[in-house]
């Protein structure tokens, strides 16, 4: 797949299909990868890519911090992933596209919309994370990771990810940056430089600024009531993707459409049919 260079960091992407721009903020939370849109959970079912590829150009990237794209430590906010999003658009020299999120991709595309409306065609938010088991089993990871860092210091948790090479969803220890440090032995290298009091302050900043409620995070709901944008909202039904992430986004999107169906009722046939229909409707829009 090819890679692109975005604000220092290298992207990997794929672009399969033709027609309007998707791009798609892959599921999968800490390792949210192009593959995932067919490996994982109801992504592996319903089968967007193969899908909406049909009438489409679909933009699927590993999100920083993912797979095979790079990473920078720093107290990373929704704001640094639209925009990875945003840069990768400019890339392929895209003026306009409907952002589609999946699982913890909803709260990046959400911010990308308020980011960037101009550029924004739909909205189109798959299982939206969020609700109190949520937030409390993210801060949950992300305190595991503070504690291997107390207990082992960076070189541990370096030697931890080059031995188990699990991203940070599989085993917290190693905390967001596991899979760059697997990858990039110069990453690793520089990792193990930063100061460790410093580090762990930041990775608190970072958790507090992700994580922040009860319901999706994102952009505030303030600045989504201002939004004039076509949004679809699929609600999942788990700990992880609470059905009240759904409502909310919902109550605070004003165009909002929401596909009220049972998780067993989202299959190949259901899904894409009405994930095609809202697009062709809001592609429509001057």
């Amino acid at each position: 797949m090819p890679t692109a260079v975005i604000d220092g960091i290298p992207t990997r992407y794929e672009v399969t299909g033709s027609g309007p721009p998707v791009l798609m903020f892959s599921p999968g939370g800490f390792d949210a990868t192009v593959e995932k849109w067919t490996t994982q959970g109801i992504y592996a079912r319903i089968r967007p890519l193969e899908h909406l590829g049909r009438h489409y150009t679909c933009i699927a990237f590993d999100r920083r911090e993912s797979g095979e794209s790079g990473g920078r430590v720093e107290a990373i906010t929704w704001a640094h992933y639209v925009a990875q999003g945003k840069g990768l658009l400019d890339h392929l020299n895209i003026r306009r596209a409907h952002v589609m999120g999946a699982c913890m991709g909803c709260s990046p595309a959400t911010a990308f919309g308020v980011a960037h409306p101009e550029a924004t065609l739909s909205l189109v938010l798959y299982w939206p994370v969020g609700g109190a088991h949520y937030r409390i089993s993210s801060h949950s990871r992300f305190a595991e990771h503070l504690d291997h860092v107390r207990r082992h210091g960076l070189e541990g948790v370096v030697s931890l990810v080059r031995a188990e090479g699990k991203p940070f969803n599989q085993d917290p220890r190693g905390g967001p940056w596991a899979s760059v440090l697997r990858r990039d032995s110069n990453f690793a290298r520089s990792y193990v430089d930063n100061d460790v009091n410093g580090y762990k302050s930041l990775v608190a900043s970072m958790r507090d600024n992700l994580f922040d409620r009860d319901t999706c995070p994102g952009a505030e709901p303030e600045a989504l009531f201002q939004l004039d944008i076509p949004a679809l909202l699929v609600p999942g039904r788990d700990k992880t993707h609470a059905t009240s992430a759904a409502r909310y986004l919902e109550e605070c999107l004003p165009k909002a459409e929401y596909w009220d169906a049972a998780v067993a009722d989202q299959t190949e046939t259901t899904a894409p049919a009405r994930l095609l229909d809202f697009l062709d409707r809001a592609s429509q829009r001057p």
